[in-house]
């Protein structure tokens, strides 16, 4: 048995929200898992700064997974949940854990920047539906994934 919703929002409102989530939700399973695996691959002389600020981000986006799939429940909508489900959704390609240091946080702040986009689609998605849940939502993540990028670009040397 299906239990109606009625949240205010329309069924076909709550879908392409949640269609939109789904997309955030892909690109940060993948930057979570390009990032752990940077946290464990990372080596070099400024590998203890470097392996530490890659944990406090990899700890964050795993805390928001939760948040966003739960989110795309809430709309009625099944989330993904197999990493093939993953890849076919998401922009982000596999990291390389061969690659130097800096090279793996230049590809990691440009993750950010893709997932920053994909975000703000979603946001428009979401604030054109009336959908200020998952609008505040993905507000509270585009702040952590600039703040993240602009981490990693500052590490790089960059403004």
């Amino acid at each position: 048995m299906t239990a109606t919703i009625d949240t205010g929002l329309s069924k076909a409102s709550r879908s392409d929200v949640a269609e939109a989530l789904t997309k955030v939700l892909a690109d940060s399973f993948a930057v979570y898992l390009k990032t752990h695996g940077y946290h464990w691959n990372v080596r070099g002389p400024e590998f203890f700064g470097f392996h530490n600020l890659l944990e406090q981000q990899y700890r964050d986006i795993w805390a928001a997974l939760d948040e966003i799939a739960e989110r795309i429940r809430a709309l009625g909508v099944l989330a993904p949940q197999s990493f093939s489900g993953f890849g076919n959704l998401t922009s982000i390609k596999d990291g390389d854990p061969e690659k130097d240091a800096l090279p793996m946080l230049k590809e990691l702040m440009q993750d950010h920047e893709t997932l920053i986009a994909t975000a703000r689609a979603a946001f428009e998605v979401a604030q054109e539906a009336g959908d200020e849940a998952s609008a505040d939502l993905v507000t509270q993540r585009l702040a952590a994934h600039e703040k993240f990028a602009w981490m990693l670009r500052s590490t790089l040397g960059g403004r």
